[in-house]
């Protein structure tokens, strides 16, 4: 099996649209679901729609927000 840097080496020749499919490829690999991390996140989402929901959860306006980062 090749390591990341042969594989490099051996790839790095590819013309460019060759090399983005490449990337591409690997890109959606890395994005596979993971339903462990999927149920931990519906249940934090669930949470907060349930603090929200009983006022327990503090809110800021969208103008807020967006003013902090300007």
């Amino acid at each position: 099996m090749l390591n990341s840097q042969e594989l490099y080496q051996q790839v790095s020749h590819l013309p460019p649209l060759e090399k983005l499919r490449l990337a591409e490829l690997l890109l959606a690999d890395l994005d596979t679901p993971n339903p462990e991390i999927d149920a931990i996140w519906r249940e934090e989402a669930e949470k907060r729609w349930q603090a929200y929901k009983a006022g327990e959860q503090k809110t800021l306006s969208y103008e807020a927000v967006m003013q902090k980062y300007r």
